[in-house]
């Protein structure tokens, strides 16, 4: 059973537990990652969860997200897992870091402190699908379109990410 990094307010670990333990409930503080990967033109390479999932199954989401094991550095992590679900390689570069709790029907809650990564990659996509049901390249703007039109097809730290990522994200981009 995977075991996940507990940590409080400041990101100090406190201790570990059982992924499925810290998803009960309203779920327990604990550290994950979510990445966002670009391509040469610009487009997010978002994808669709897994239907197996447990929380927001078959939601758009970022590129790729996941918890970093004990004793493993957040980036490696990430860089990790983005090899492990679509098979891609990219280095990656931390934004910023925040937490937010979100309950997902009567299945669970995320409660993480998550660290947001950007990266590039022209690899071509090869999908883990027990992690990945489905995904797309997409236009910023047409990403945005698709969030006022259909909010509930996507998962909400996606959401909350997405917001903090336009706010310069050209930029953010541009200095891959």
């Amino acid at each position: 059973m995977d075991k996940l990094i507990l940590v409080d307010e400041k990101d100090s670990v406190i201790g570990t537990e059982e992924k499925e333990r810290c998803h009960d409930g309203d779920g327990i503080l604990h550290r994950a990652f979510s990445v966002f990967i670009f391509n040469d033109k610009g487009k997010l390479l978002v994808q669709q969860r897994s239907g197996l999932k447990r929380l927001w199954p078959l939601f758009w989401s970022n590129s790729c997200c996941s918890h970093p094991r004990q004793d493993e550095d957040c980036k490696k992590a990430a860089e990790r897992r983005v090899m492990e679900e679509l098979g891609i390689s990219s280095e990656l570069k931390l934004l910023y870091k925040f937490q937010y709790k979100a309950k997902y029907k009567d299945k669970g809650s995320e409660n993480e402190l998550c660290a947001v990564l950007i990266g590039r990659s022209g690899h071509p996509v090869v999908l883990d699908k027990e992690e990945v049901a489905d995904y797309k390249w997409i236009k910023m703007s047409e990403l945005v379109e698709e969030i006022e039109q259909h909010p509930d097809m996507f998962s909400p730290w996606f959401k909350l990410e997405i917001k903090e990522l336009l706010s310069g994200y050209k930029e953010r981009i541009d200095s891959l």
